[in-house]
Order: structure tokens, then C-alpha cells, then sequence
């Protein structure tokens, strides 16, 4: 950037020279309008903003004297109509600009099938808000030191969209040094915008940040105070512990429960004939109880799986001939479930119950099962059955991670075990008291859930649509008391047990102090 700065200077100074006109001081008073590039879709846009220029430069020469002449006026050919992400970009210093502010779940709307495909093939990262594929064009024309600014809506720093741009800036080398985390269009368009300037690659590291116009020591593609391009790491000692539900592939395993009850009145049947659990009977049932089962042979050979025979026929009728249609494993192993997850199974074994959680939804929710329950793949599981670990998965902390990190489905959370539990860091050496509360808080709010729940007959959905609308303010505050016994749990001041950007924030950290050895990290013992 310094040798820019004083290419600019020095043409400046000549520039001055050639009027005979003294040169201002400070640095960089003038640069030549032809030196301006510039493009957008609407025609009128290019005229206004080529109008603005003539009457800003007019201004300048009020203020500082005429570096160079006001007439003619200056030929200002190189703003034209064009597509920014369709056409080739001039090679400049520095890129400033303010794109279209276009949803993900509208874009197909307002720009068509056909646009929606070419971005998708073109800049191979889905659909994200349509800002942010100006980030990734950027970062691929920029040399290094050079500098680019460009306002975005806020969403640009959550989930898909950030891995789509800003994450792409910053392995690309970008260094942000300067940000807007989020404020109020002054425009017509109701939304919150981001504003984000960087370097490339530059030649000395930056030393001085400033967020929303305060000295930071460093700013995140979160656009968060933190080290800049730090994603969590899975945790070597979270490994293990959890998993997505089993997968039948085949209808024909599940059972209505008259049916199921009838089966298991052989005994040869036992264990073999479990209850069923959905994402939908965890969030919709009375307590998250499963309303189907199913015949799960688990891993077994077909010589094991033969000693319940009615079972083996039921699969072989409902199951085998769609199976033998698909080939493969499907057809070879045709009395299985297509998932049985072993590892799974294996971890789980000896517990009486364990943490069952929604993978998809408006919400995140854990509950617990008992060993008999088959969970499916739209569920996850977390092998653990210990109060501690529920509380700290209920707990705001975990939600706010769970949201951050994860994936999205339109505007559900898409939990994912690998990229949420696996990086999640729990308390790494809480004392026992801190432990006890954890665990004695969640006792209370499970508890007091599944009693409210039996009261109305209805499921979590129902229940905490209402908590959302201000009901039940005993539950509230059990939550309440959860989140600040969890945040004590980590040392932490409770009085950020409700702030979710700064629980992510500290939970980011600490990943990194686990990764690096700063922190030793055994959360269920050596």
C-alpha cells in the first residue's frame, strides 16, 4: 500500500507542477477522474453516478484549487452498463463498491432460473445473498496490497453465505483491518448492512483494526474482535460421541403399534422390534416419545436374524424385493437397515439412556431416550448420560454454536454432528460445584418441560412456540439459571449467559487454545 500511496503522490506532485499550482498537503488531495472505473446494470445508474463525479470534482476544486482543468468535462467513458459479475473487470488499486442487496430465497425469483444456474456453475458455492459473490470476484482480481471496501447485507457473515465470501477473502490472503458489523440502511430497503474493508496479502501484516469505530486487536470473517480466519477444529476428546440416527431405506421395516405389540409377545422377538424415533416425534410428541417401530436386526447375519421368523418375513415381503431392485449392498444385505450405525450402537450400549437431538428445524432441540429406542437418521445422538452434558447441550452457549456453525436449510438450523459437536468445546475443568449446578439446573428444566408437556398433551414445538409468546415464566427461568451455571461452568461472567456472539466468540477461542495445547481438554475424563 505505501508504494501505492506514493506512486499517487508523486503524480500529484507533477500533476500540480504541470498547472503551476502549489501542492496540497496531507496525503493523496487529488487523483485524475480518469482514473475511475466503474459499472453497473441500470443505465441510469452510470449517468447519475457520472453527474455526481463532474459536480464532486467541481467541489474539490472550491476547496483545494483546480489540480486539474473542470472543462471539458472529463471523458468518463470508463463507467459503463454492465453485469459485475458477468463481465471482466478493469485491473485497479483499489475496489469500492456497494452490490445489489438480493436475498438467497429471492434470488431465483427476481433473477430467474437460468441467472440462479449460471451462479451456481460459475462460482460453485450454491446459492448465497447475492452481495456476496462481489467478495469472491474481488479477492480473485486483486494483486497483493492492494485494498478493497464493500458493503454487504449482515447476513454475509453467518453460515453459508461467510463461507461463500468473507471465509473466501480471507484464504485467499485477505486481512480485514477495518469493519461495520452491522447497521440500518439509510436507503429505502429495510434491512442491516456489513461494511468490510481488507487488504490482500499484504507485504507487513497490519497492526491496527478498528470495529464499529472502536481499536480492536483483530476482526474475524464473523466480522467479530478475534484472530482472522480461525475456524474450529474438531476435538480429538469429542471424537466418538456422537452420531445421525439409522436408516432403513425400505417402509417395510416400519410397524404400526398394534402390529409391533402383537410381534412382541413371542419373545423370540425381543430387542428386535424397537420403537421408532423421528425428528417430528421429538419435537411434536409428549415427550419426544416415538408413536412407530421398527424391526431393526442391527448387524447380524441372516442365519441370526432367522430365529424371529415372523420378523425375517415381514422384511422379506415388505423389504427384499425393492431392495433386490436397487442392487448392490441393498440386495445383499436386504434383512439390515441400510444404516444400522455400528459405532454408534457400540457407544450407546451400556448406557440406560441417552441424548437424542433435532438435526433440522426453527430450533435445537436434546431429549433423552432409553437404550430401546431406535433413533433415525433425521436424529441425532450423542452418546452420554450424565446430566452435565444435557445441561451444557441445552444451554444457550451450545445453541449459539449450534446455529453459527452449522449449515442452514432455508431458515433452519441444519445440525451437523462432525462440524458442531465434534468442534464444541465443553467446560474443560469445571469444580465439582460448578458441575453439580450445571447438572441440578438441567434436572429441573427437563423435568418441569416434560411435566408442562403432559399437562397440554403437546410436543416441544407447541410448547416453546408459547414460551416464545411469553408464557410459562417458571421455565424461562429455569433456562435462565441453566445458562448462567453453564457460563459459570467456564469461568465466565453470567452476564453473558444470554449474549450469543460473545458465547461463540469465547468458545471459538477456546477451540483454538485446546488445538494449539494452550488448554489441556478431557471433558468425560483421561
Amino acid at each position: 500500500m505505501r508504494n501505492l500511496e506514493s506512486e499517487l503522490k508523486r503524480r500529484m506532485v507533477t500533476l500540480a507542477e504541470e498547472k503551476g499550482l502549489p501542492v496540497p498537503p496531507g496525503p493523496l488531495p487529488y487523483y485524475p477522474l480518469s482514473g475511475l472505473h466503474g459499472m453497473d446494470i441500470l443505465p441510469v445508474a452510470v449517468l447519475i453516478a457520472r453527474i455526481t463525479l463532474w459536480m464532486g470534482h467541481r467541489q474539490m476544486i472550491e476547496t483545494h484549487g483546480p489540480a486539474e482543468d473542470p472543462l471539458p468535462l472529463a471523458e468518463l467513458s470508463n463507467l459503463r452498463r454492465a453485469d459485475a459479475l458477468r463481465s471482466a473487470w478493469p485491473a485497479t488499486d483499489v475496489i469500492i463498491g456497494n452490490p445489489p442487496f438480493i436475498g438467497d430465497r429471492t434470488i431465483r425469483r427476481k433473477l430467474g432460473d437460468d441467472y440462479v444456474e449460471w451462479l451456481k456453475k460459475t462460482f460453485r458455492v450454491g446459492v448465497i445473498d447475492l452481495s456476496g459473490y462481489w467478495f469472491r470476484r474481488a479477492a480473485e482480481q486483486m494483486e497483493p496490497g492492494q485494498r478493497a471496501g464493500l458493503v454487504s447485507t449482515n447476513t454475509l457473515r453467518e453460515n453459508k453465505h461467510r463461507q461463500g465470501s468473507l471465509d473466501y477473502v480471507v484464504q485467499r490472503g485477505g486481512v480485514i483491518t477495518d469493519a461495520v458489523s452491522s447497521q440500518k440502511w439509510p436507503g429505502d430497503a429495510q434491512v442491516h448492512v456489513s461494511i468490510t474493508n481488507w487488504v490482500m496479502s499484504p507485504e507487513d501484516p497490519p497492526t491496527e483494526f478498528t470495529l464499529d469505530g472502536e481499536p480492536v486487536s483483530g476482526i474475524t470473517t464473523q466480522l467479530r474482535e478475534g484472530r482472522a480466519g480461525w475456524q474450529p477444529k474438531r476435538l480429538a476428546a469429542n471424537k466418538g460421541r456422537s452420531f445421525i440416527g439409522c436408516q432403513p431405506t425400505g417402509d417395510g421395516f416400519l410397524l404400526g403399534a398394534d402390529e409391533a405389540q402383537k410381534l412382541l409377545e413371542d419373545p423370540r422377538n425381543a430387542g428386535r422390534v424397537r420403537p421408532y424415533l423421528t425428528s417430528r416425534d421429538l419435537a411434536n410428541s409428549v415427550d419426544s416419545a416415538p408413536t412407530r417401530w421398527i424391526i431393526d436386526f442391527g448387524t447380524m447375519p441372516l442365519e441370526d436374524a432367522a430365529s424371529s421368523p415372523a420378523l425375517l418375513d415381514i422384511v422379506r415381503l415388505r423389504v427384499r424385493p425393492e431392495r433386490e431392485q436397487a442392487g448392490g449392498d441393498l440386495a445383499r444385505l436386504w434383512w439390515q437397515l441400510w444404516r444400522p450405525r455400528p459405532a454408534m450402537r457400540t457407544a450407546i450400549a451400556d448406557l440406560d439412556r441417552y441424548i437424542v437431538c433435532t438435526l433440522t428445524g426453527k430450533r435445537f432441540f436434546t431429549a433423552w431416550q432409553t437404550g430401546l429406542t431406535c433413533p433415525s437418521n433425521a436424529v441425532g445422538v450423542i452418546a452420554a448420560d450424565d446430566d452435565f452434558t444435557m445441561g451444557v447441550l441445552s444451554s444457550r452457549a451450545h445453541d449459539a454454536w449450534a446455529w453459527w456453525w452449522s449449515s442452514t436449510m432455508k431458515s433452519d438450523l441444519r445440525y451437523t454432528p462432525t462440524s458442531t459437536f465434534q468442534t464444541f468445546p465443553f467446560p474443560t475443568a469445571p469444580s465439582s460445584r460448578a458441575r453439580d449446578r450445571v447438572a441440578e439446573a438441567s434436572r429441573e428444566l427437563h423435568e418441569r418441560r416434560s411435566a408442562l408437556s403432559r399437562e397440554r398433551g403437546i410436543g416441544l414445538t407447541a410448547l416453546y412456540n408459547l414460551y416464545d409468546d411469553g408464557a410459562f415464566e417458571d421455565l424461562h427461568d429455569r433456562h435462565r439459571e441453566l445458562d448462567e451455571a453453564v457460563a459459570t461452568a467456564y469461568g465466565w461472567p453470567v452476564t453473558i449467559a444470554q449474549d450469543g456472539d460473545e458465547l461463540v466468540a469465547r468458545l471459538s477461542a477456546l477451540n483454538e487454545q485446546i488445538i494449539t495445547g494452550e488448554v489441556d481438554y478431557s471433558p468425560w475424563g483421561p
